[in-house]
């Protein structure tokens, strides 16, 4: 399978006791940091993941206000919880930047839920690239080039999984089009969580 320019997929880069180290880490951060459902710009419309954040910045979206990195969870007020080392590793580890995330947006994905093929677009730093994590459940993740209409490509991301999209590819389309129930015992309930780190000043 050929991925475009700059895009990159490590498969089963995280063992299983990686795995679960770092599940005690996010559930920590929830614990700080509550899941919420976000709402589409305009029209305010639900999506179909729930999340959170941690790390000094945070992305969020509602109605009146659009796509936007904030310092603080748009529920509680709060500033987002610290970031765990284990993130801070992967990052120093894959990432090949020199400058540490800010944001790792937490989308947690029921086995219903899907999202739709977007750009990550909304930080300044396009340089830094986008390192995304795969835990849980097993998705279809979709890719394509730098306009929606490109051409796109479909491939499984298990649980341990690792995505960094770079270089050319920073601002290619993605989505996920499906999530198959019952495919990992990672999370009790079913389900899979998603962790997306990004840089977002200069």
């Amino acid at each position: 399978m050929l991925l475009p320019n700059g895009i990159r997929h490590l498969p089963g880069y995280l063992d299983r006791p990686a795995q679960e180290t770092l599940i005690e880490a996010i559930r920590a951060v929830v614990a700080d940091a509550p899941l919420f459902t976000p709402v589409m710009p305009g029209t305010g419309k639900e999506m179909s993941v729930r999340m959170t954040n941690c790390g000094p910045l945070g992305w969020v979206t509602d109605k009146q206000r659009g796509y936007r990195y904030q310092p603080t969870h748009p529920v509680t007020d709060r500033s987002w919880p610290a970031m765990p080392p284990q993130m801070l590793d992967l990052w120093n580890d894959i990432a090949g930047y020199e400058k540490p995330p800010q944001a790792c947006l937490v989308n947690f994905y029921a086995d219903d839920a899907r999202m739709g093929l977007h750009q990550d677009r909304d930080e300044q730093d396009l340089n830094a690239p986008v390192l995304s994590i795969s835990l849980g459940n097993t998705c279809l993740f979709r890719v394509g080039g730098l306009n929606r209409n490109d051409r796109t490509l479909s491939f499984k991301l298990s649980s341990g999984d690792i995505v960094v999209l770079g270089g050319e590819g920073r601002l290619s389309f993605h989505g996920v089009d499906r999530i198959y129930p019952a495919t990992s015992t990672l999370l009790k309930n079913g389900g899979r969580i998603n962790l997306t780190l990004r840089r977002v000043t200069p």
